[in-house]
């Protein structure tokens, strides 16, 4: 076991290149099952969540290459097993195995999926889509058994807009017979990313990134190139990072329009901020920074895995902030770790109010998720002092080369193996 340290205060100048997109990547990956020769994805971030999903799909028989962020997979060979717990408690988006093996096999067996600890986000909605299509479901022992004779095509209306239920179902949906409508879909770009790798594969969609998807079944799909969407999360956060600390910092391969929602807060807020095609450029150093209310929705508002780093860069802004959370109740976990760190701030509901500015100061603090974790990594980086970050394995399911994208704006930040008196202590925490 490792830990992160930080040495704050350092201006951060340069530019950071932004990897391919994790929420995109747990969806194309499953997604090839579909298919009945090889696919290829390029540009793949180099995180945990690839790897074991590359691991998944060879465990139902799938031949996976994995180099220089390109995923080939051959997926003629794969069989239905049941893929009971282990690999897949790690991570939660691996119930996308369940609609590409419902639409394949028409039969899947998935251990509950795992992942950060958000508080409930129930699959309600998937199965509601999956039902709908013809399936039939049942939980035993811990699993989630789906079988069906054949899908047929829906019109199935989600309750709750859900990035996961509109690509499950679609997943699911595309060799079906006849046609299969989603209403009120979400609109977000990795569901666009995902639509465009299945109409490449053979798919016939319309109305993606739209709140109504059409999509009429077809008999079979076969292997293609894509390349991924640029991570608009990870660009969040060096975006925020850079705000908090740079002079001026370039984040390249990026979509802005992916973004606007946190480009307007950054303004708000008296940054200064030029953008192109696939570029941001964050031009900070300002004397004073006014203090702004977000609320997170659901795209294009503020993202919710964006509103945690975000909290901890309001500790810099002048006057009271209110971070509202209206997609998960669980997401400040990370407000005790700030308040250690001298921040000022409480939770009331599903909103933390902030006073600023606050200088932060360096201490032993935990990751208790990804985001969380982005969160300490930026409070590290403005604080006095040196800050010690455990719970790595949170980070690195969504960062890629985080220490050398940061290292290489001139971050002092470097890992160090954990003692075993330490590991002793954080597992009696």
């Amino acid at each position: 076991m490792e830990k992160l340290k930080v040495a704050g205060g350092d201006l951060l100048k340069g530019t950071v290149n932004i990897s391919g997109a994790k929420n995109s990547a747990v969806a194309l990956i499953p997604a090839t099952i579909l298919a009945e020769s090889p696919v290829t994805i390029e540009g793949l971030p180099n995180i945990s969540d690839v790897n074991i999903l590359g691991d998944l799909l060879e465990e139902i028989g799938g031949k996976v290459l994995l180099k220089n962020n390109e995923m080939i997979v051959d997926p003629s060979s794969m069989i239905s097993m049941p893929l009971p717990n282990g690999k897949v408690k790690k991570l939660r988006a691996s119930y996308y195995l369940m609609g590409a093996m419902l639409g394949r096999f028409k039969k899947a067996v998935i251990g509950l999926p795992g992942g950060c600890h958000l508080g409930p986000r129930p699959i309600d909605q998937h199965i509601k889509g999956f039902e709908a299509l013809g399936a039939q479901i049942t939980n035993e022992q811990g699993a989630i058994y789906l079988r069906a004779d054949e899908l047929r095509g829906a019109r199935i209306y989600l309750d709750v807009v859900s990035v996961g239920a509109t690509i499950n179902i679609m997943l699911a949906a595309v060799l079906a017979k006849g046609r299969t409508i989603i209403e009120n879909a979400a609109k977000e770009p990795e569901i666009i990313d995902v639509a465009t790798l299945l109409t490449s594969m053979g798919a016939k969609i319309k109305g993606a990134g739209t709140d109504v998807i059409r999509i009429d079944g077809v008999e079979r799909l076969h292997g293609c190139r894509h390349s991924i969407i640029p991570d608009r999360i990870e660009a969040g956060t060096y975006m925020i990072i850079g705000a908090a600390m740079g002079r001026e910092v370039m984040i390249d391969n990026v979509i802005p329009l992916h973004l606007e929602s946190l480009i307007a807060k950054l303004r708000e807020m008296g940054l200064h901020i030029e953008t192109s095609n696939d570029q941001i450029l964050i031009i900070g150093g300002q004397k004073e920074l006014k203090a702004v209310d977000i609320k997170t929705l659901v795209y294009p508002g503020f993202p919710t895995d964006l509103q945690q780093p975000f909290t901890s860069f309001l500790t810099r802004a002048t006057g009271t902030s209110v971070v509202t959370d209206t997609i998960y109740s669980a997401r400040f976990k990370h407000i005790d770790e700030l308040r250690r760190m001298g921040a000022i701030i409480k939770v009331e509901g599903r909103s933390a109010i902030v006073s600023g500015p606050t200088r932060l100061q360096g201490a032993r603090v935990k990751a208790s998720d990804l985001r969380a974790g982005a969160a300490l990594v930026c409070a590290g980086l403005m604080a006095e002092g040196v800050t010690e970050i455990t719970g790595l394995e949170h980070i690195d399911r969504g960062y890629s080369q985080l220490e050398e994208k940061l290292s290489g704006l001139g971050a002092t930040i470097w890992r160090e193996k954990l003692t075993d008196k330490e590991i002793e202590q954080l597992q009696n925490s």
